[in-house]
């Protein structure tokens, strides 16, 4: 391993000037790049992850100067780029070095945008989408001739995600116009380091990546906070919490409280103001903001403005805000390596424990936040799952590439299946691709819009005519929004966006929380949202798609819980009475069993299962199930999911439950009910978008959404009717099986039912069945004021569901 005297002058002073010597792992990402090595960094927060990724590209700078774009540097989230630019440029100027260091995203001008392909920085900070616009101009070969190491941060947040993929295939392009280029890639938390580095390798040949392993930080101090009454029986967000929090804050430098939802983020900060005798400065962060309140945001809490700031996932991931010392995550953390990731945020130095604070929104709940702290002791990661790569991805690739220069169709397949994604790709496959790329597929082939490319005599393939390229390069990108409306004062401020969907539901003189303010609607006008400020009582926007997924590990630990009494004694007494009250009136689910129970309750006849499975798989299987009794002729009337149950209520008794669990139902109501429902049009929107069938933006205008959604519907009903083989009718069908319904999970659920179901036929509602059975409730309530009828329900179920039992002094 390099000694760090062995470092040039400049940085090896610079470290002096600090205190600082370079850590072992530092060392050892220059001594992978000396080798001509690419390399997997794994290490905790705060361990200088990223002037780990750095090091080796600011030496070469140093010792042999500057030859144009030296290094890349890619990262999932706009924010964290010119985060780092800012942490990076401190040394950089601090060393006096002559490295220009400059961001590209979506957000920077278009002017500069132009002049860094013609004057490029030393090093570049940006995303996949803008990376793979640059790779598609007919100068980024010259732009990248030069280009010495790529460097992907967070790299577990995007790499088995469609713009893992899209990245996938940008550095199968760049490894062509720099063979020496090495790719370096970072993170702390991942679960199989080795899947990673078989992504960064581009043809799985793990070896020919360095795995460089950091040193152990201080353990996280972790905590659960109970609430000074008991742990609610339903909800999920923790809202009652919210003095106990304020108190907290009020306690720390700078805290920062993660919500699961954007929704849940306008509700906790409306909240914690609501408790802010102190006028403490607190702000508000999330993706549906308008980008000039985030950067104000942002840079108040680089500046140590704020006390605390409520933010979502638009944070999660390596901002580095120093004088954080405390997070606290509100409602469950679904995933060990999530809650990591924003534990992470506290602190930011290896020698001093981050310090976090959950706060479990009801009993189920609690076990969740409870199992995440047990893995985060043990050091458990969540599962990472990579698939194939997307078909609409390569789609996009493939035209980005026609657009940079004609290609032969040979040539480009050699390349793409040097990305691994698409390593195993069939002839097959990839000539239906450049097929559709090239006419839109055979349905559509008639029309002049849809011929993109044409292949010539030669047998190379070029772009048919320029207004394709300007099409492609309006259009292209990975991140298919709902469509939405810009929220926007009379004066012309905006504040940010909410969906289409929610808009609808409003008229004129409804009032919502948004951007930290209650607002009125005053009403529409084509893609924008008047409103006013005011006083008045509000209800919160909701964003499709923001539900986060438990994971399979907390769901395996909860499960444990439940059956083993031992650990009992480690909850609260209201949680641990809550579980022997089950115990009294019916079962506990056994890890290796599927309970389901059966029990009538005011004229219906309520099936409840537990399948631990998430709120997507649920909410499939429930679509399901209720299509299933109406063929049994029982007579449905509705479902209700959570994370851990699915209830379902009809009006006839339910004498078999395992008939509505055969495997089958993945082959018969689940294609017709995919088929039939939204799920699959809204999946074919997205991928048509991505695949460049239909364009979200025209020179000098752009589409709404309800427009984009108008021209993928006709589409999808012409390819239904006339091409139902089409490329994008099975990339959207591979979407609304993987990530819209959770098949997979929900296919575990049914072979669990086929062979280990227990089924508990019960007189009256138990116990463990009430925080799903109130969520009935809560779909019928709108707005926030609903809490205190909630609560009275919830109570009656409770009396119901423990009556006639008395309990044991101590646990079994």
């Amino acid at each position: 391993m390099r000694d760090a005297d062995a470092l040039p002058a400049a940085l090896t002073d610079w470290f002096a000037s600090k205190g600082w010597r370079p850590r072992r792992h530092q060392l050892a990402m220059l001594d992978a790049a000396r080798a001509g090595r690419s390399a997997l960094l794994v290490a905790p927060t705060g361990a200088g992850k990223t002037l780990a990724g750095f090091l080796p590209s600011l030496v070469e700078l140093i010792e042999e100067g500057s030859s144009g774009l030296h290094t890349l540097y890619v990262s999932p989230l706009k924010a964290l780029a010119v985060d780092v630019q800012r942490n990076l440029l401190a040394p950089v100027e601090e060393m006096g070095l002559d490295v220009r260091v400059e961001t590209r995203t979506g957000d920077t001008p278009s002017d500069r945008k132009a002049r860094q392909r013609v004057k490029p920085p030393d090093m570049l900070l940006t995303t996949p989408e803008s990376l793979s616009l640059l790779i598609s101009y007919p100068d980024s070969a010259a732009l990248f001739a030069n280009l010495r190491r790529i460097v992907i941060d967070e790299v577990h947040a995007f790499a088995p995600t469609k713009r893992g993929d899209l990245l996938a295939l940008a550095m199968a392009r760049l490894q062509r116009l720099a063979p020496a280029m090495t790719r370096v890639a970072l993170s702390a938390t991942v679960a199989s380091p080795d899947l990673y580095r078989g992504w960064l390798s581009g043809d799985g040949e793990i070896d020919r990546v360095a795995l460089v392993e950091g040193e152990a930080g201080a353990d996280p101090d972790i905590s659960i906070l109970l609430p000074e009454g008991r742990v609610p029986w339903t909800g999920h967000s923790g809202r009652y919490a919210a003095a106990q929090v304020m108190a907290e804050i009020a306690r720390h430098r700078t805290t920062i409280i993660f919500c699961n939802t954007r929704s849940l983020a306008e509700l906790i900060f409306q909240d914690l103001w609501a408790v802010n005798e102190a006028h403490l400065a607190v702000g508000i962060h999330h993706g549906s903001l308008d980008i000039a309140a985030r950067r104000k945001v942002e840079q108040a809490m680089a500046d140590g403005k704020l006390r605390a700031l409520v933010a979502t996932a638009s944070l999660d991931l390596g901002v580095d805000w120093g004088d954080v010392d405390l997070v606290v995550q509100m409602g469950a953390p679904k995933g060990s390596s999530r809650l990591l990731q924003r534990i992470g945020r506290a602190n930011h130095r290896l020698d001093e424990a981050s310090k976090a604070l959950l706060v479990p929104g009801n009993r189920f709940e609690y076990l969740e936040a409870q199992a995440a702290l047990d893995a985060v002791e043990a050091g458990e990661r969540d599962p990472d799952i990579f698939r194939p790569g997307a078909l609409d991805v390569l789609a996009q690739h493939v035209m980005a590439m026609a657009s940079a220069a004609p290609f032969r169709r040979d040539d480009l397949l050699a390349e793409v299946r040097e990305a691994a994604p698409y390593a195993t790709l069939s002839d097959e496959v990839f000539d239906r691709v450049l097929g559709f790329v090239a006419t839109g597929g055979y349905a559509l082939r008639a029309y002049d819009q849809y011929k993109r490319l044409t292949e010539g005599p030669d047998g190379v393939w070029r772009v048919t005519k320029p207004g394709f390229v300007t099409q492609f390069r309006l259009n292209a990108g990975i991140i298919v929004e709902a469509a939405m409306l810009t929220v926007r004062f009379r004066n012309g401020r905006s504040l940010g966006r909410v969906e289409e969907g929610f808009a609808a539901q409003l008229s004129a003189g409804d009032t919502f929380f948004f951007s930290g303010l209650s607002l009125e609607v005053e009403g529409v006008k084509g893609e924008d949202l008047f409103v006013r400020a005011t006083s008045r009582p509000a209800r919160i926007p909701t964003y499709g798609g923001s539900r986060m997924p438990l994971s399979t590990n907390l769901a395996d630990r909860v499960r444990t819980f439940l059956f083993d009494r031992s650990q009992w004694r480690r909850f609260p007494d209201d949680v641990s009475e809550w579980l022997q009250y089950q115990e009294l009136r019916s079962i506990l689910p056994e890890p290796d069993r599927l309970l389901v129970e059966t029990f009538p309750r005011e004229g219906r006849h309520y099936v409840v299962i537990y399948g631990f499975e998430g709120w997507n798989a649920h909410q499939s299987l429930g679509m399901l199930v209720t299509k299933r009794m109406e063929a049994q002729g029982l007579q449905p009337i509705g479902f209700v999911s959570s994370d851990y149950a699915l209830a379902a209520f009809c009006l006839k008794p339910i004498p078999d439950p395992a008939s509505l669990l055969s495997r089958d139902l993945l082959e018969d109501e689940f294609v017709e009910w995919v088929q039939s429902s939204a799920l699959l049009k809204r999946a074919f929107r997205e991928v048509a978008v991505i695949g460049g069938l239909v364009e979200r933006q025209h020179p000098g205008k752009r589409k709404t959404g309800r427009q984009v959604s108008f021209s993928t519907d006709l589409i999808y009903d012409v390819l239904r009717r006339y091409e139902p083989e089409h490329l994008l009718l099975r990339a959207a069908w591979d979407d609304a099986r993987a990530r819209m319904t959770d098949v997979g999970r929900l296919a575990n659920l049914l072979d669990t039912a086929q062979a280990r179901i227990v089924h508990v036929a019960l007189d009256r509602v138990s116990p463990l069945a009430v925080p799903v059975l109130v969520l009935i409730g809560r779909e019928r309530i709108a707005t926030s004021s609903g809490d205190d009828a909630l609560l009275v329900e919830a109570e009656a179920l409770v009396a119901e569901a423990t009556a006639g039992m008395t309990l044991p002094l101590t646990p079994k």
